[in-house]
């Protein structure tokens, strides 16, 4: 069973690269952000033509996630309950026996501003749910684009992106620290010990052509998933496509 996570940066124009991606991937379950659309706008029609079932929660030129699945998704939840400012950040599912969270975690501006408090603040949110969901549901995968790099292995400069950056700062590598100790293994990382792999790359200064990115695209598991993981990995083949999202689908594969 193949389950992704994606930042589109727009489904509006990504739509044609996520419909591609699908057919040659195949993956069962994908984990949508920045999708970028209100509601109504959402093109689950075209997405259903794929076999895919959708659901979402968006708004308008920012944000917003979803969820598709070649099963009928159930039990679905927007937001993060309890936290007054959600700005279509996340939504989670059940999908056969697992229950699936996808996050968009804010990216904190600079470290020190509001916005970065509010980070700091929605993952403590974040974090207090999880130790909830991962209660009532041992069979549990948490993706997205978390806007944090775990460690100097996921930036290709740690003297640049060092424990006072932001995206790698030590408090926000503290909370996705927290959110794992909920129980959740980094997909990747278990199978994975090398670094210099990345899902990010800014559009600026040929990034992408220089490997000048970030791992903060991550798909988690709960120990009762661990024993079934049987692959993992980033799929740079989209960030080579003209007008490109500026992430790459992070993925894993468990075994059935």
């Amino acid at each position: 069973m193949k389950i992704a996570s994606w930042n589109v940066n727009s489904l509006n124009v990504r739509l044609p690269h996520l419909e591609q991606w699908l057919r040659a991937f195949g993956p069962d379950v994908v984990g949508l952000q920045e999708t970028k659309l209100e509601d109504h706008k959402f093109p689950d029609t075209a997405l259903a033509g794929l076999g895919y079932r959708s659901v979402f929660s968006g708004q308008k030129t920012y944000n917003g996630v979803a969820i598709l699945s070649r099963e009928e998704p159930r039990d679905v939840v927007v937001g993060v309950p309890g936290f007054e400012h959600e700005h279509r950040r996340a939504i989670s599912a059940t999908i056969g026996d697992l229950r699936i969270v996808n996050l968009y975690v804010v990216n904190g501006q600079d470290v020190g501003t509001e916005k970065y408090e509010l980070k700091l603040q929605w993952l403590a949110a974040v974090h207090a749910w999880l130790r909830e969901e991962a209660r009532a549901h041992p069979r549990l995968v948490v993706l997205g684009d978390f806007n944090i790099a775990p460690d100097e292995r996921d930036v290709h400069d740690p003297a640049v992106w060092n424990d006072t950056h932001i995206l790698t700062s030590a408090p926000e590598r503290a909370a996705l620290a927290d959110l794992l100790a909920t129980g959740l293994h980094d997909g990747y990382r278990l199978l994975h010990e090398e670094g210099g792999v990345f899902s990010w790359w800014d559009y600026r200064q040929a990034a992408f052509r220089r490997n000048l990115g970030l791992r903060i695209d991550l798909t988690l598991v709960s120990e009762a998933l661990r024993p079934q993981l049987a692959a993992a990995g980033i799929d740079r083949e989209p960030r080579t496509w003209e007008r490109p999202s500026d992430h790459a689908p992070a993925w894993i594969e468990l075994a059935r």
